[in-house]
C-alpha cells in the first residue's frame, strides 16, 4: 500500500501542476509545469512523501532503529502527514488543479493513510520479505546443537557440571531416598539450592550460560566501559548471556559480537 502509493506520487511529480484555457494562437506551453519546476512543491510534497514511504518500509525491515529517540516508522509517518498537509492546502490555493495536483493528493492520503493505520491494523502488520525473523537462526555456544543445552529455549535445563540423567536437580531425577546414591537427593545439596536466587542471575563465580529475550529494545554497550552503545537488543530476538558483569549481563549477539546489557529488568528466560 504504501510502496505502491509512493509510485503513484513519483508518476504525479511529472504531471501538469494545473490546467490553462489558452486564447487561440497563444503559447501557453510556458504554464504548463509540473512539481520539479517548483523546488518549494517538490520537497514539501512529492519527495517528503516518497522519503516517509522509504523511511517506513526501513523501519518495517529493521525494526528497532532509531534517529534522534525516535523509531524511524515515526519519522516515516510525519513526512507522509506532511506531505498530505502541503498538497490538501496547495490544491485549494489553486483555481484550476492539474493532474499533478490531483493525482498527487490522492497518493499523499493513501500513503498517509497507510503510514497512521500500519501500527493499528492487524492487516498491515505482517513483515516485509528480507525483514529479520525471530532468533531461530540463533545456534548454541562451543558447537552444540539446537535445542540442546542450558537455557536454549525448548531444550531441558540441567545443572553446571551434572552428568546427563545423574545427580540432583537433572530433570526426571529422583528427590527421595538416601543420600550418596545416584539420581536421589542428598540433603546439603537441596538445602544450597534452595537458598540460591530463585529467578536472578546465578553468582559470578557459578555463572552458566542462558537464553533469554528482552522485553523492549535496550542498549547493548562495550566491554570497556564506553559510553556510547554497540548494538541494540531487539525484543522478540533470543540472545545468548555469557558472564555476569555486576548487576549486568555480558550477552552475544547474533553476529558474534558481546557487550554489557546494563537493563536485566524484566528479561525472559528461554
Amino acid at each position: 500500500m504504501v510502496i505502491g502509493a509512493a509510485v503513484v506520487l513519483f508518476i504525479a511529480s511529472f504531471l501538469n501542476l494545473a490546467n490553462y484555457d489558452c486564447p487561440a494562437g497563444v503559447d501557453c506551453s510556458r504554464f504548463n509545469t509540473n512539481a520539479w519546476d517548483s523546488l518549494g512543491l517538490l520537497m514539501s510534497v512529492y519527495l517528503a512523501g516518497i522519503i516517509g514511504a522509504a523511511l517506513l518500509i526501513v523501519s518495517r525491515m529493521m525494526p528497532g532503529r532509531k534517529v534522534a529517540g525516535l523509531d524511524l516508522g515515526q519519522f516515516g509517518a510525519a513526512f507522509t502527514v506532511f506531505a498530505l498537509w502541503t498538497a490538501f492546502w496547495t490544491i485549494i490555493d489553486v483555481n484550476s488543479a492539474g493532474a499533478g495536483l490531483i493525482l498527487g493528493l490522492l497518493a499523499a492520503i493513501v500513503l498517509a493513510a497507510g503510514a497512521v493505520a500500519g501500527p493499528l491494523v492487524p492487516a498491515l502488520k505482517a513483515p516485509l520479505v528480507g525483514a529479520p525473523k525471530p532468533a531461530q537462526a540463533v545456534q548454541p555456544p562451543h558447537g552444540g546443537q539446537p535445542g540442546q543445552g542450558y537455557g536454549y529455549p525448548g531444550g531441558q535445563q540441567q545443572p553446571y557440571g551434572a552428568q546427563p540423567s545423574q545427580g540432583y536437580g537433572y530433570p526426571g531425577a529422583q528427590t527421595g531416598g538416601q543420600p550418596g546414591q545416584p539420581g536421589q537427593a542428598d540433603p546439603a545439596q537441596a538445602h544450597a539450592q534452595q537458598a540460591a536466587p530463585q529467578g536472578g542471575a546465578a553468582p559470578a563465580g557459578d555463572f552458566t550460560p542462558f537464553w533469554f529475550a528482552v522485553p523492549v529494545a535496550r542498549p547493548l554497550y562495550g566491554e570497556d566501559g564506553a559510553p556510547n552503545p554497540i548494538a541494540e537488543l531487539a525484543p522478540g530476538t533470543w540472545y545468548l548471556a555469557v558472564e555476569q558483569r555486576g548487576q549486568g549481563l555480558i550477552a552475544q549477539t547474533q553476529d558474534g559480537r558481546r557487550g554489557v546489557l546494563q537493563d536485566t529488568t524484566g528479561i525472559q528466560r528461554g
